[in-house]
């Protein structure tokens, strides 16, 4: 196997929640988990939607080439072996797992891993920026699929975490050859129905409601103890923890952090810790002409004053001690300290600076200020509304007059995709534990499988070039001076306003033990049971 090249380095909500609550009649045992979060998958289709939630639930039905272990190394999934070619150093080698079923039976074969890297490398699949650099994937013989880059690309094998393989039959059958569009709306037989190869089955899908899922016999690897998955979004936070505490459900992913210190001193409770591989930040449309929801002559945003001046404004640490109580790590760094391009210097941030943010703003035009509508999730990251609550209170300081827009993240992230937004937050995680993700996704043009989620319009020519260039980069001291080189743009311009990196608290029963992942993707496939 290839050595692991430096991953090491880094009121319809709350009616849903109580319907779940009533539902009991499936009796809990030692081998049923009865598992909550703050949200549901946004789909079950696996290519449509780079989100962690949807991953996460995605990742028991459906299964990937190579896997991460809690550690950020790459284990084996669906390849037992990978590796760039000895005669052709732009050509993958994957060895494909024999004997792997899908759920209706069928046997996995190489076609089927073809068709699945097809399928989620052509927009409007969600994960089309992760094989951009791919030019072909075939199947050499049985047990062998090679993928041809565009040039040498040594880490692309990072990249195939979350890129899920299905079966090709199943997907032509249900008239899903492509991934449906999330963004527009689009509805598709896979939007609701699965057919994996993950050690679970779907067997009940309510969606918002309640998911069941139990353990699928013919999985190749060994049985987990856990054989029936009873998952339930509960978007509020009290009905969430008075759930755990009544014994209606047995873990609690999103446990919020007003609730931390109560837990820990429960009996029959027991909290685990650890800091997530996910930051969060804001980030506005920078290049447009006006804004739709501002009463400012042109656009604020396309002005450096204003970008610094509310980076001024922003107290990180105020936010870590009153609203996330201490429960995060505060920073300026667009990317967590996991990731490879992180630095001390990027994180650094200095005190709030009122007066110099005023003196800033006036140079800007804006000596009065202006107004603007904030777009926040309210059901994905921990306090998330609480968070823009926050920031609303500290522009206005500076006289930017902030209309908060606080909604479901369904309703929420297509804003960012389609340009429907003037200024916005949102967390991003990191799972090939490198910065070229981040250019990938949120900083690179928008244009072909790049760019899907850059909210804020930046577009420079000439970055993306360079952005491009990481992909085949064979040299890794030239490729991290490069990083270093596309982050102090970036910092430069203030593409970002970031906060800070997220910290995850799970409570459980006693008796069931589960680690915190650093993608925020636990796997009921590692619960144990005292």
């Amino acid at each position: 196997m290839m050595p692991n090249l430096r991953t090491a380095r880094a009121g319809l909500m709350m009616g849903a929640a109580a319907a779940a609550l009533v539902l009991t009649s499936v009796t809990a045992d030692a081998e049923t988990i009865r598992w909550a979060r703050v949200g549901d998958a946004l789909t079950m289709d696996p290519h449509s939607q780079n989100e962690g939630p949807t991953h996460t639930l995605n990742h028991h039905i459906y299964e990937t080439l190579v896997g991460r272990a809690d550690d950020g190394s790459l284990t084996q999934r669906l390849a037992t072996d990978w590796g760039i070619s000895e005669e052709d150093e732009n050509v993958w080698v994957f060895t494909i797992r024999e004997g792997v079923k899908f759920h209706d039976g069928s046997d996995m074969t190489v076609e089927d891993v073809v068709f699945s890297l097809d399928r989620a490398r052509t927009p409007p699949s969600g994960m089309a920026a992760l094989h951009a650099a791919v030019e072909e994937v075939t199947a050499v013989d049985d047990t062998t699929v090679h993928v041809r880059m565009s040039g040498p690309a040594p880490l692309y094998v990072q990249n195939l975490t979350n890129t899920f393989i299905m079966s090709k039959a199943w997907a032509e059958a249900n008239g899903v050859e492509t991934s449906p569009n999330f963004a527009a709306g689009e509805e598709a037989h896979s939007v609701r129905n699965t057919n994996g190869t993950g050690p679970y089955m779907l067997v009940e899908r309510d969606p918002e409601v309640r998911t069941v899922l139990r353990a699928f016999e013919d999985h190749w690897a060994d049985a987990p103890e856990v054989t029936e998955i009873i998952y339930t979004p509960i978007t509020e936070a009290a009905t969430r923890v008075a759930a755990l505490l009544s014994g209606e459900v047995d873990i609690v992913q999103d446990v919020p952090v007003q609730d931390i210190a109560r837990l820990e001193q429960t009996d029959g409770i027991s909290v685990v810790r650890g800091p997530e591989n996910r930051n969060i930040f804001f980030s506005y449309d920078m290049t447009s002409d006006s804004l739709a929801s501002s009463n400012a002559d042109g656009n604020p945003f396309a002005s450096p004053e204003v970008r610094e001046a509310m980076s001024l404004a922003i107290d990180r640490n105020a936010i870590q001690q009153v609203v996330m109580r201490g429960e995060s790590q505060p920073s300026a760094a667009p990317l967590p300290p996991f990731v490879n391009g992180w630095t001390e210097d990027m994180h650094a941030f200095g005190d709030p600076d009122l007066a110099r943010a005023g003196e800033l703003m006036a140079e800007a035009g804006y000596p009065d200020g202006f107004s603007v509508q904030l777009d926040c999730p309210n059901d994905r990251y921990l306090n998330d509304e609480s968070i823009c609550q926050a920031l609303v209170g500290m522009l206005a300081r500076i006289n930017i007059q902030v209309d908060l827009n606080a909604q479901t993240r369904s309703l929420h992230f297509p804003l960012i995709e389609n340009w429907e937004t003037d200024f916005y937050l949102l967390g991003w995680g990191v799972p090939t534990f490198d910065s070229q993700y981040v250019f990938d996704f949120l900083v690179h043009s928008r244009e072909g499988s790049y760019g899907s989620f850059n909210g804020s319009r930046y577009s420079n020519p000439e970055l993306d070039e360079k952005i491009q260039a990481l992909a085949t980069m064979t040299d890794l001291e030239e490729r991290d001076a490069l990083i270093a080189e596309i982050w102090d743009e970036v910092m430069e311009e203030r593409i970002f306003l970031n906060v800070h990196n997220q910290v995850l608290a799970y409570a459980m029963r006693d008796g069931i033990n589960l680690d915190v992942h650093p993608e925020n993707q636990p796997r009921m496939t590692t619960v144990t049971f005292d």
